[in-house]
């Protein structure tokens, strides 16, 4: 199967945050697999530090609305979306006073130890991306996450929404980065608080507590279909978590040719194009 429809999960996009290799990859790459023939969404965190006057920010009123219940706790979900007219694309925003509107992206402490709540922060994010995508009808092929603050997308796709039919059919694919990371352990009780009432027991084995970082990514690789490997040097230990199970992945393919890559990548996640839709098994060696 061909994909047609490719949502973006991304914790950074410019120009709404600054030039990193991250947000760059976020702004034009979708841009690009536009420009090849799919369809694209891109959903990002309202960060507290995103103008939103000078970048055009508006609420969706129809898609916001919805509490999210965390650790017995309900908690608004506010989507905004902007424009990016040159690229004739739009980017949803997923906002909230206690998790985003008051969080700066360019504030040391959100990585740092004294940051406590970004467990809170991941479950409220991939929740809220999901449930707007189910409301907007647009049922992705592929789910491409950059970032931790998306990790659990995955996740929740493939045990809370096994059986929705927006994401019965949807592929994640994983992009590890050089700079991508913050220092606090989540709580200790993480894997309870992003357990919902109807969700099933979900398997965590390799993955170990207290959840750091790389534990984050490593589980991210677990419900994933396809690993991208974003910079030459990024976490070991996820990478060689990665290979051993056997998943796709994509080693650095270098800016140049960084867009076909991921097209290409993105077909294989989803069964080639030979019209078979049963899922495979696929391995790109070790170079």
């Amino acid at each position: 199967m061909k994909p047609n429809r490719i949502l973006y999960v991304a914790k950074e996009v410019v120009p709404f945050t600054s030039s990193t290799v991250m947000s760059e990859n976020c702004r034009h790459l979708p841009q690009a697999i536009q420009e090849m023939g799919h369809e694209i969404r891109t959903f990002m965190p309202k960060w507290g530090n995103i103008n939103e006057r000078r970048n055009q920010l508006h609420e969706v009123i129809r898609l916001s609305g919805m509490n999210l219940i965390i650790d017995d706790t309900d908690h608004p979900l506010i989507i905004k979306v902007a424009s990016l007219q040159m690229a004739r694309m739009q980017v949803y925003f997923i906002d909230n006073d206690d998790y985003f509107s008051h969080t700066r992206l360019d504030d040391p402490a959100i990585t740092g130890a004294d940051f406590k709540d970004n467990d809170e922060r991941t479950i409220f994010f991939a929740r809220g991306v999901l449930e707007t995508v189910k409301k907007l009808r647009w049922y992705p092929d592929v789910i491409h996450l950059h970032g931790w603050v998306g990790m659990l997308v995955g996740l929740y796709v493939k045990v809370l929404y096994k059986d929705e039919p927006a994401y019965r059919n949807s592929r994640i694919v994983v992009s590890l980065y050089d700079d991508d990371s913050f220092d606090a352990p989540f709580c200790d009780d993480f894997f309870e608080r992003l357990r919902t009432k109807v969700m099933p027991v979900f398997d965590t084995e390799g993955i170990a507590t207290p959840v750091t970082c790389t534990e984050l990514f490593k589980l991210a690789v677990k419900y994933s279909d396809g690993v991208i490997i974003n910079a030459p040097k990024v976490d070991e230990e996820v990478v060689s978590y990665a290979r051993q199970t056997g998943k796709p992945v994509l080693d650095y393919p270098g800016e140049a040719d960084y867009y076909s890559a991921c097209n290409d990548f993105y077909t294989l996640v989803c069964g080639g194009d030979d019209g078979d839709e049963e899922e495979e098994s696929f391995i790109i060696p070790r170079k």
